[in-house]
């Protein structure tokens, strides 16, 4: 069965599990005195690294019998070698977990012949949204991102790969008409954000919670200018300004007033349908489909009682941005955005990349 008729059967199962969740309880699972891994197929320092991280104590205290839950980083192949890992050695007990981003998803969304792993076989307990935020080195006396566009610098970013999560910016950059050199090789956001503070390459972006942590700081000390957000959805699926950003436009804003026209056509339409398991689905935690039944409704209870908690709904704005996360009912809506593309969407980018990047599939 291919990817795409398992993808709407997969739609289905989701949609009738969450259903689930309103017949009679199912029994708790007891982690008392157990090691929970939850392996985070980046390096320390990247968005979703410090969104793990951030979560871990909260879900401790959410579980029954507060485990003790160590944060297992595993980088490599934009994040495919850590998913992989997961693929392979998850069980059913719950004792492992996998935190992805929109850079785990998209190569399984575009075939990666180095991907052995398959969001089919996955259950998400918990997603998160997030934003990004384009910002480039005060050097280059640029404080728009129409002079951003027009630049006559040359102009570096540090990429993780043309089919990681970079794909959105790279894409973005042409479609804007500008002329951007990535650095490949870097093991995750926070590698090229370290690039970019040792004036290795002058453009970066990062996703919301690296953004807020790490980045804000350098622009309040005038090492970095942000320009642009990627941007968030509204409920008609229409590009609006990033809520934790609302002082930034976001990228269709930029296009139009580059281009003077609303960005339209295949090429934005195939952007778009990247964009949104890219970061409005962005971040995921998952276990195993075949997890035993009470294992993953103790894990969905205890980020129901996380999204509740006040204390976290303040410290995240603070931490991972002005996003609501989808627990319970409302998984299966956003995971199936993170994991479901169109044929005609894929072989576009497909072979934009194969022109471009002269990617392999």
């Amino acid at each position: 069965m291919n990817k795409f008729k398992r993808l709407i059967s997969g739609v289905f199962i989701a949609a009738i599990s969450t259903i689930s969740i309103s017949a009679p309880a199912v029994a708790e699972t007891d982690f008392s005195g157990k090691r929970i891994e939850w392996v985070i197929p980046f390096k320390e320092g990247g968005g979703t690294d410090r969104w793990a991280r951030f979560i871990a104590p909260y879900l401790t205290d959410a579980l029954p019998g507060q485990p003790a839950i160590v944060i297992k980083n595993m980088p490599g192949g934009s994040s495919i070698k850590g998913a992989n890992f997961f693929q392979k050695r998850a069980r059913k007990d719950g004792l492992m977990l996998l935190g992805t981003s929109g850079t785990t998803q998209l190569p399984w969304l575009l075939d990666d012949k180095r991907v052995r792993y398959d969001y089919l076989d996955w259950e998400a307990v918990f997603a998160s949204p997030s934003g990004g935020v384009v910002y480039v080195n005060p050097e280059l006396n640029i404080d728009t991102a129409e002079k951003l566009v027009n630049t006559q610098s040359a102009l570096t970013y540090g990429s993780q790969g043309p089919t990681s999560l970079d794909l959105i910016p790279l894409l973005a950059f042409e479609l804007l008409g500008m002329d951007v050199k990535p650095v490949f090789g870097m093991t995750g956001k926070g590698a090229a954000r370290l690039a970019f503070e040792r004036g290795e390459v002058n453009l970066d972006y990062q996703t919301s919670s690296a953004y807020l942590s790490k980045v804000t700081p350098l622009v309040e000390e005038g090492k970095a200018v942000p320009l642009m957000s990627w941007g968030a959805l509204d409920s008609q699926g229409n590009l609006i300004r990033d809520p934790s950003f609302p002082d930034l436009p976001h990228f269709a804003e930029v296009y139009e007033s580059i281009h003077g026209k609303a960005p339209s056509g295949p090429a934005f339409e195939a952007w778009k349908a990247f964009f949104i398991p890219g970061f409005p689905a962005q971040k995921l935690v998952l276990l195993p489909k075949n997890a035993d039944p009470e294992v993953i409704s103790t894990y969905k209870a205890a980020f129901e009682k996380i999204a509740n908690n006040p204390e976290f709904i303040q410290a995240s704005k603070l931490a991972l941005g002005a996003y609501s996360p989808a627990t319970g009912d409302n998984i299966g809506t956003l995971y199936k955005q993170a994991t479901a593309i169109s044929k005609d969407d894929q072989a576009w980018v497909q072979a934009w990349l194969k022109e471009r990047f002269n990617a392999r599939f």
